[in-house]
């Protein structure tokens, strides 16, 4: 069976991830979805509320599954007996961020890494660019799935 872990903070999900998702649902038999856990970082959403818009996009798929990890993703995937990482690519800096990382991981682990273009009309969506729209009480809701959806926090 081949397996892909999909790794990231998806703080929130968007349709980038979405479509990256769908899409490697075609080249493998299951896709990991994998929820990183770095205490140093701060979420704009628990990871509870991350894993639940996951599950709620991919409700009506049963080969994708949502787990959370701590540490390097390629010891978690050694863990797991994972042999692929799936990676969307938005941009050129993307690729040469992503390349690094994967020639650290086959160093590291007999691990291919697969990478995917984000389609044309998701390529400019960046998490850290929903959660900036969301702080700012901006339409949000055209850049993720609908199981992504906030109270907003209206500031008088």
């Amino acid at each position: 069976m081949k397996r892909a872990l999909f790794p990231g903070s998806f703080d929130p999900l968007t349709l980038g991830h979405y479509d990256i998702i769908k899409r490697g649902v075609t080249l493998f038999d299951e896709i990991i979805v994998a929820i990183g856990v770095n205490s140093d970082k701060k979420y704009m959403f628990t990871l509870g509320e991350r894993k639940r818009f996951i599950e709620e996009a991919f409700a009506d798929e049963p080969k994708i599954k949502v787990v959370t990890y701590k540490g390097l993703t390629v010891d978690f995937c050694k863990e797991i007996g994972v042999d692929f990482i799936l990676r969307g690519l938005r941009n050129p800096a993307d690729f040469e961020f992503e390349k690094a990382i994967a020639h650290t991981n086959r160093d590291l682990a007999p691990i291919e890494t697969v990478f995917l273009l984000t389609s044309a009309q998701t390529s400019y969506i960046a998490s850290s660019i929903v959660r900036d729209v969301i702080r700012n009480n901006g339409d949000y809701t055209k850049l993720v799935p609908e199981s992504v959806r906030v109270k907003q926090h209206h500031s008088k």
